[in-house]
């Protein structure tokens, strides 16, 4: 069973002679309880489909569903307790001030959880910081540890479908598989699925069962990551990648 379905999704930004067409046609589907992730270089559009799911790219034609709902311009409040996104820079994405403790508890509050604490410590405790880290403030904190925040705050809301861009591409690369290791335990542990943005190949390859190559803002390719892994891609462009990645 499907728990995405994005079918002839374009994304553009800007109007007439200023329209950039960013996504062109992109189809794929998301099993529940699958990771899939998107690659490609630089501009490709990979996360502006992330952004077209989520409703902040509000410029698209085509059809996303979501456990069966199609989705329109605008995402009702239920939406954000399925579906939560964890962006690519830790520093930019947290309220600098505001503490952990305040950036948890308002989002718990914001969707209706009661017993705002103990969840609060429980969601610290889920993403391997403690309660020594509940009421620092960004500034406080490592790179690393600001991303296992907004991976908490993402996670608040109990969602099933947690799309990632690049997670880990502003981390120091002693961080990277941290986070990344974590992700693939809270995957495991909670059932989530996952869709996942990154350019680095190997990234891919140790975290999701599915990949889609994109080019220039269309899906050349849909791959296993079993065919990643042996070099068995047909698409020209997708060869490239996969030789430029060894």
């Amino acid at each position: 069973m499907s728990i995405l379905d994005v079918s002839d999704l374009n994304v553009w930004f800007g109007k007439h002679r200023d329209r950039v067409d960013a996504v062109k046609g992109a189809t794929f589907s998301v099993a529940k309880g699958e990771s899939f992730g998107l690659v490609g270089e630089s501009g490709s559009g990979k996360s502006t489909i992330l952004r077209a799911i989520t409703g902040l790219a509000p410029d698209w034609s085509g059809s996303i569903v979501v456990e069966g709902q199609q989705l329109t311009k605008k995402r009702p409040k239920a939406f954000f307790k399925t579906v939560q996104m964890v962006f690519q820079d830790p520093y930019a994405s947290l309220h600098p001030r505001h503490s952990v403790d305040q950036v948890l508890g308002e989002t718990l509050h914001l969707h209706g959880f009661k017993e705002i604490d103990s969840r609060v410590v429980k969601l610290l405790d889920d993403v391997g910081l403690g309660q020594k880290f509940r009421f620092r403030y960004p500034h406080q904190l490592s790179g690393g540890q600001r991303q296992r925040v907004a991976i908490a705050r993402a996670l608040a809301p109990e969602p099933d479908l947690l799309l990632l861009d690049e997670p880990t591409s502003a981390l120091d690369v002693s961080v990277q598989a941290e986070i990344l290791n974590l992700l693939a335990d809270l995957r495991r542990d909670r059932g989530l699925t996952y869709v996942m943005v990154s350019h680095d190949l190997s990234v891919v390859g140790h975290m999701c069962d599915r990949l889609a190559v994109m080019k220039d803002g269309e899906i050349v390719e849909i791959l296993d990551v079993a065919a990643l892994r042996a070099m068995k891609a047909t698409h020209p462009y997708s060869k490239h990648l996969l030789e430029a990645s060894v």
